[in-house]
């Protein structure tokens, strides 16, 4: 049975664990791939990687992944956000996420993940959600276009916040028309969507990103996804990814991408051991 994961943060953003704990808890809950992917240097944040720091941070999990190399595979990855630096393919980095975490509201950017205060703030300066929702995919959207990008991250995350639908109706079209819209140009790019569990090993959700809806809107369109934890605390390195699965398989996919260490692969979701 295979298990991985491929969106992990350290010490060396905003994850409690250093490499080695990450590496070695992995291990014990019996993981085939354990893919790190700590955040990319971007200016407007204060937890990303600065240069030199990431520089020891490519090192160290190159490190590891020699180290430990009989007993799991370790891969290097970074998470670029859209507004940050720009990374290439394969130079050093075994793959790529895409994300989006900020949006420019009112000549200042604004996190959409930050707390559910700041979601507020950005509705009120957007108007209303759907304006904040189109502001979000455009951005988003941006993706399809960073050919070294393998995977979109969190395709959802401005709907942290939303799971009681206090913002928004899961089901309401005109927030669906623009989500779709954004999920087809990323199809059309071949990029790979996570199932995320980050934000209920945080207790912000019951659910992954993205939405049940969106998932199996992904499906229909013929989209490939995989399931990350995106970890920040080793104790929850596999956070809800049982539940997760079962998720999946109801939405109607039969199988989920791996990483082999050069490029992604279709594995049945049979073959998956959570």
């Amino acid at each position: 049975m295979f298990k991985q994961n491929l969106h992990t943060h350290s010490l060396y953003c905003d994850g409690k664990d250093t490499i080695e704990e990450m590496v070695q808890e992995a291990i014990s809950r019996n993981f085939d791939v354990l893919g790190f992917s700590g955040h990319g240097y971007c200016s407007i944040d204060t937890y990303s990687m600065p240069f030199d720091k990431m520089e020891k941070y490519i090192q160290d999990v190159q490190q590891a992944k020699e180290k430990y190399k009989d007993q799991i595979s370790i891969y290097l990855g970074i998470e670029q956000d859209v507004l940050g630096k720009r990374f290439e393919k394969n130079d050093p980095f075994d793959y790529i996420i895409g994300s989006v975490h900020f949006v420019n509201v009112a000549d200042q950017y604004l996190a959409v993940d930050m707390d559910k205060n700041t979601t507020e703030k950005i509705v009120e300066f957007c108007g209303d959600f759907l304006t904040y929702a189109k502001v979000y995919y455009e951005e988003v959207k941006k993706i399809a276009a960073m050919d070294e990008v393998d995977i979109v991250g969190h395709v959802d995350l401005l709907t942290k916040f939303n799971e009681d639908e206090s913002f928004i109706r899961f089901d309401n079209l005109d927030y669906l028309a623009l989500a779709k819209e954004c999920i087809d140009e990323l199809i059309k790019a071949n990029k790979i969507f996570e199932v995320n569990t980050g934000a209920i090993a945080r207790g912000y959700r019951k659910s992954p990103y993205p939405h049940k809806t969106l998932l199996e809107y992904i499906h229909q369109k013929g989209g490939k996804i995989l399931l990350n934890s995106d970890c920040h605390n080793r104790f929850k390195l596999d956070c809800n990814y049982k539940e997760s699965l079962e998720l999946i398989k109801e939405c109607g996919f039969q199988s989920m991408m791996a990483f082999d260490g050069k490029k992604f692969v279709e594995k049945d979701l049979d073959e998956f051991g959570y």
